[in-house]
């Protein structure tokens, strides 16, 4: 087995908060018809996760279920049970308008820590930070300044930002200048 390596290696910064890359973290896209009962059944009891409505998340420890667009998910779960919860997912969903794909190594993910995060957020992306307008539980797709990522909150004090591996040195730099020490606007 070959050794795993994360887009930007675990980097770390402590600023306005704290920005971490995260370990490899397990993450299937799943296309199909929300409104079809069976797709809905299947892939939450496959998943252990409710379904999310627009613009949601629902989590459940090591797994959740996130809305990424009208005909899209995507599941969370471990990077070590990512490929046979994906096989198990296609082979449940087979026969129904479906589309399942282990997007793990494709996707690198960071953690914002501390109480400035709306702030750090805000700075780079088009979202209304403020604490009535985004709430702990909303997803949102959208771009960091040039690139395409999703984020959402898990509590008042952490967010959790996903983006192309590709670009996961980019971001974290962004993430960094952005937290930089005495760059606050004040603003949220």
């Amino acid at each position: 087995m070959s050794d795993l390596r994360t887009a930007a290696n675990g980097a770390y910064f402590d600023g306005l908060v704290q920005v971490k890359e995260l370990g490899p973290q397990g993450m299937i896209t799943v296309r199909g018809d929300f409104a079809d009962a069976g797709f809905t059944g299947v892939l939450t009891e496959l998943v252990g996760a409710e379904m999310p409505g627009q613009r949601e998340t629902r989590l459940n420890g090591d797994r959740g279920i996130l809305w990424m667009s009208p005909d899209e998910l995507l599941v969370l779960c471990t990077y070590a049970e990512a490929q046979e919860l994906a096989d198990k997912l296609a082979e449940a969903l087979a026969g129904q308008h479906a589309l399942v794909a282990n997007v793990s190594d494709a996707r690198a993910v960071f953690t914002l820590s501390g109480g400035d995060i709306r702030e750090v957020i805000a700075k780079v992306a088009p979202v209304d930070m403020s604490r009535d307008q985004f709430t702990t539980g909303m997803i949102r797709r959208t771009r960091l300044a040039q690139v395409a990522a999703a984020f959402w909150l898990e509590d008042d004090n952490t967010a959790r930002i996903v983006c192309f591996r590709s670009v996961g040195e980019y971001m974290f730099n962004l993430l960094k200048t952005s937290a930089t020490p005495g760059s606050a606007v004040g603003f949220l």
